[in-house]
């Protein structure tokens, strides 16, 4: 009995370990499902995990990041997969795993997968965001990145350079991604070309979707760069297809084409400020990409340098750009050139090409005392060109007997540049069927553009499961506020602000103990009646902060009430970088007694700050011991400069110490665009005549690219002074009347005057 107990015992337990080791097995085999099934995977909830997590993972597997937010993560994705079974690191839900912070990614390995990831709310804490290496030499290859966002992920300090992707190794990809609001220094996304492992690349860019990269007002903002000057005669052999590039205006050059053989294939570029530039390199094609300007300013096609680059069977439309930002410019080349010069044009190739109301074709662009080597060996044939309204579209610098024009065709009113290639011809704006401006005449064969839509739009880019958004700063498009006078009221009310909100002020006084922050669109305005009166005891009333803009209307603005010091001002930038820019609008507005003490100026910026717009309308300006506006705090010469565009329209200055308005962008760097200036149907009475206004000028503009000027009356007032320097500004002067002793002082004569009255005094 004992002994059949035992025998009993005995089969119970080698059936228990039986069922216990098949239960592990079991077990075991459900892990490695779900660490290296394409369908499950293994979740992971922190980057620890998902370290532990990379070091058993298999090729075929797929690591899932879980919903939430991520921060201060780096994360490094090195594994190694195969062609037919890569390694993925996905979003548990695409749109729902947030990387924020200080965080960044490296992709080093062999057939890995990155999606569904979003990173927003921080700044990479090396120079890149998602960098395709682990280190120097240790680099991604036959890698992609798809379906991730990067999402205004910037560094605070507008001039810390930074790249949000960076293409290294070979075969990698980059598709569906959504790219947009980029603000500090450096490109968007970069291919990398440092050593022989990231030569000849084979690299795929598409249906990606780059959106709002604004004006940074100094180089360094591409949207994307292939190679650098020092490897630009080296091969890349990128593709960047189908993707769609939307108001990408950080600098002249949205794409810096800076190697060799490179594609850009139907993308599309949709009210971008600059072009497609083959800045270096040979051997480079742009086919079937349409360019829509819709009139916006500088906006440009393809500019060409180097050897044998083509741009064949693309669409223009109502593009605005000139000199170097023109719809098709052939640069002048350096003899000899450096490698970081301009190499001439030689056998380049623009053929079947369609420009609808395009302003400018520029030929031999950049000619000068160094770029005197002028395109030879260069075909510019079947293409059409038409424009509504303009009489010449074509600039010639220098001779163009390099340049074979053949079956191209002009419409009738719109001047050629040769006597043959050129043929004009009656044509048609028509509509095709696809809602696209087309160009009709019989008298054209085999020429333009043959594609009649474009492959990219902003619907089929990017993601789907994100939202797309317009990041301008609108005023207007919030809630309608009324404020009551009284002591600080303003203040508080301003400071509880949301975008766009407008604040309503009644007639009486407005006192500010406190500073008025700026964080928002911001309207204040007038209710209809007398002018509200706006003063304060702090050294400045409106501070514009990062994201801020303000618009004041119908105002009355005294310093009566400011403290007794030096360098008190109205309005003020951040005393940090901002790198946002920011609007000022003041239109209506009465601004007097800014006396109290000296140097009390109307507004105050400071460096590494960047205004869009400063526009100053129906304005009065009376008694003031500073400067109106003295943008003139980017000093080293680099080309940097601190206000897009500055308007004074219809406005009266009278008994101001110092300038009116100083401007200034100094050296020599052609990469932007502005500032420009526009000053019409105002009068400036006794200004500029300060014992603290060394420069002795009322106006001062230093390296402003665009200057017009219309019925300016300087009445008993400081000289106006220009300083020309290169990149050929504009600078148009008309209806200027001087009383009695001012002059216009300029370092040389590079300007259009015209009506100019010089009255005596008595």
């Amino acid at each position: 009995m004992t002994e059949n107990f035992l025998q009993i015992s005995k089969m119970d337990q080698i059936k228990k370990s039986y069922l216990t080791r098949n239960y592990i097995l079991v077990a075991f085999a459900f892990f490695s499902l779900l660490l290296y099934n394409p369908v499950f995977g293994i979740k992971v909830n922190n980057v620890k995990e998902l370290n532990e997590a990379l070091d058993a993972v298999k090729p075929g597997g797929k690591i899932i990041l879980a919903n939430g937010i991520w921060i201060n993560a780096e994360f490094l994705f090195n594994a190694k997969g195969t062609e037919k079974a890569p390694i993925e690191i996905t979003a548990e839900e695409k749109g729902k795993v947030f990387i924020e912070g200080r965080s960044n990614l490296r992709i080093s390995g062999e057939y890995l997968v990155v999606s569904g990831l979003v990173f927003r709310n921080g700044y990479t804490p090396t120079g890149d965001v998602i960098a395709f290496r682990e280190k120097e030499g240790v680099y991604g290859n036959h890698c992609r990145l798809t379906e991730c966002v990067i999402d205004n992920f910037n560094n605070p300090e507008r001039f810390e350079t930074e790249l949000w992707v960076s293409l290294y190794g070979k075969n990698n990809r980059v598709d569906h991604c959504y790219f947009v609001d980029k603000r500090s220094q450096g490109v968007t996304l970069a291919v990398r070309l440092e050593d022989k492992a990231g030569q000849e690349n084979n690299h795929q860019i598409d249906h990606n979707y780059f959106g709002f990269r604004q004006n940074l007002a100094s180089n360094g903002g591409e949207t994307m760069r292939l190679g650098t000057s020092p490897n630009s005669l080296t091969t890349s052999g990128t593709l960047v297809e189908a993707n769609y590039f939307e108001h990408c205006d950080g600098e002249q050059e949205i794409i810096s084409n800076k190697s060799c053989g490179n594609t850009f294939r139907n993308n599309t570029f949709w009210e971008c400020s600059g072009t497609l530039s083959y800045r270096h390199g040979h051997d480079n094609l742009a086919e079937g990409n349409f360019f829509f300007g819709n009139g916006k300013d500088n906006t440009g096609g393809i500019r060409i340098i180097n050897e044998r680059n083509k741009a064949i069977n693309n669409y223009f439309y109502k593009l605005t750009g000139y000199r170097f930002r023109g719809a098709l410019v052939v640069m002048n080349g350096v003899p000899n050139s450096p490698i970081n010069r301009y190499n001439q044009v030689v056998g380049g190739v623009f053929s079947n090409n369609t420009f609808i109301d395009c302003d400018y074709i520029q030929l031999c662009a950049g000619s000068d005392k160094e770029r005197t080597a002028v395109p030879f060996d260069t075909k510019i044939e079947n293409n059409v060109f038409y424009h509504s309204t303009a009489k010449e579209i074509f600039t010639a610098y220098d001779d163009i007997s390099g340049i074979t024009f053949t079956n191209n065709y002009l419409n009738t009113g719109v001047k050629p540049l040769v006597d043959k290639g050129i043929q004009v011809v009656d044509m048609k704006l028509v509509t095709n069927q696809t809602g696209l401006a087309a160009v009709e005449s019989p008298g054209m064969h085999n020429a333009g553009c043959t594609i009649t839509k474009p492959g990219a739009t902003a619907e089929n880019t990017g993601v789907n499961w994100y939202p797309h958004k317009s990041v301008e700063l609108r005023f207007g498009t919030g809630k309608e506020i009324a404020v009551e006078p009284g002591e600080n009221t303003l203040a508080e009310a301003v400071n509880q602000s949301k975008p766009g909100d407008v604040f309503v002020l009644k007639t009486g006084e407005y006192p500010n103990a406190k500073n008025i922050f700026i964080r928002n669109a911001v309207t204040i305005k007038a209710a209809p009646g007398a002018k509200p009166v706006l003063t304060t005891e702090k050294n400045s009333l409106f501070s514009i902060e990062n994201e801020g803009a303000l618009k004041l209307s119908g105002l009355e603005i005294s310093g009566a009430k400011s403290p007794d010091m030096a360098g008190n001002s109205i309005v003020t930038t951040s005393k940090y970088s901002m790198n946002r820019n920011y609007k000022l609008i003041v239109e209506n507005c009465s601004v007097k007694d800014l006396d109290v003490n000296y140097a009390f100026d109307f507004m105050k910026i400071y460096k590494n700050t960047m205004a869009d717009s400063i526009v100053i309308r129906n304005c009065r300006f009376t008694n003031i011991t500073g400067h109106v506006l003295e943008l003139n705090k980017e000093y080293e010469d680099l080309g940097i400069y601190s206000a897009e565009y500055v308007i004074l329209e219809n406005s009266e200055f009278t008994d101001v110490q110092n300038s009116v308005l100083t401007v200034y962008r100094g050296g020599t760097d052609e990469s932007t665009f502005g500032p420009a200036v526009k000053i019409t149907n105002c009068t400036i009475t006794n200004c500029g005549k300060g014992k603290r206004n060394p420069g002795q000028n009322v106006i001062y503009l230093h390296g402003v690219q665009l200057a017009k000027i219309n019925n300016l009356n300087l009445v008993e007032s400081a000289d106006f002074r220009l300083f020309l320097t290169n990149g050929d500004p504009v600078t148009k002067i008309d209806k200027l009347n001087i009383y009695p002793e001012a002059d216009i002082v300029s370092n040389n004569k590079k300007y259009e005057l015209t009506n100019l009255t010089h009255q005596a005094g008595n």
